[in-house]
Parts: C-alpha cells; sequence; structure tokens
C-alpha cells in the first residue's frame, strides 16, 4: 500500500489517497479522503490522515481482518502493533523481550 498525491484536473488542487498493492484506491478510504478534500481541510491534514489510515489497513490486511467486520480486540492489537518500531510491524519480523530489552529478530 502507498499514499499517493493526487491533483484535480480542473483546478489543480491538492488532495491524497491510499492505493492498495493493486494499485486501485482503496474505496472506503477513499470516501473518507474525498469528504474531507471536500470541506476544505488543509491537504496536509488529508495527507496525514490517509498515512494514518494506511497503517490501519496494513493492520487489518496482514491479520486477514475486514475493516466492517472490526471488533475491540482488534482495535486493542492495533495499537499494540503501533507501539512496535516499524521494522517489527513488517512480515517476517517478531519482536521479543528479554530483561526489559526489546530486540527484533526474524521469525
Amino acid at each position: 500500500m502507498r499514499v499517493q498525491r493526487v491533483l484535480a484536473p480542473d483546478s489543480m488542487a491538492e488532495s491524497w489517497t491510499l492505493l492498495g498493492d493493486d494499485l486501485r484506491t482503496v474505496a472506503p478510504v477513499e470516501s473518507f479522503l474525498s469528504y474531507l478534500s471536500a470541506i476544505e481541510r488543509s491537504p496536509n491534514t488529508v495527507k496525514a490522515y490517509a498515512h494514518d489510515l494506511k497503517d490501519w489497513w496494513s493492520y487489518l490486511d496482514g491479520r486477514g481482518l475486514g475493516w466492517k467486520a472490526v471488533d475491540l480486540e482488534a482495535v486493542a492489537g492495533f495499537v499494540a502493533w503501533l507501539r512496535l518500531p516499524p521494522l517489527a510491524r513488517s512480515e517476517g519480523w517478531r519482536c521479543c523481550r528479554q530483561s526489559g530489552i526489546t530486540a527484533l529478530r526474524r521469525a
């Protein structure tokens, strides 16, 4: 997934969207980001939301969860996941704690 800058062809107004691994927009995210642009939120605000929603969608995809069926446990897991170092969020890495030290190792 990636956050992509977009320009409106008629006004050249800047906005942002989220592209999935198939390079198509993620429809629910696109709807929300379009709404933010329509109510004239700053492009920087829209960009910040796009990056945060990228994290959320990456977390859901990595666990095979659909966004419409999220429960409290999934939200709690996401918060814990956000606390990990970015490398530990990547597939194939595990975070382990020993003696109060957090370390990363290949899974």
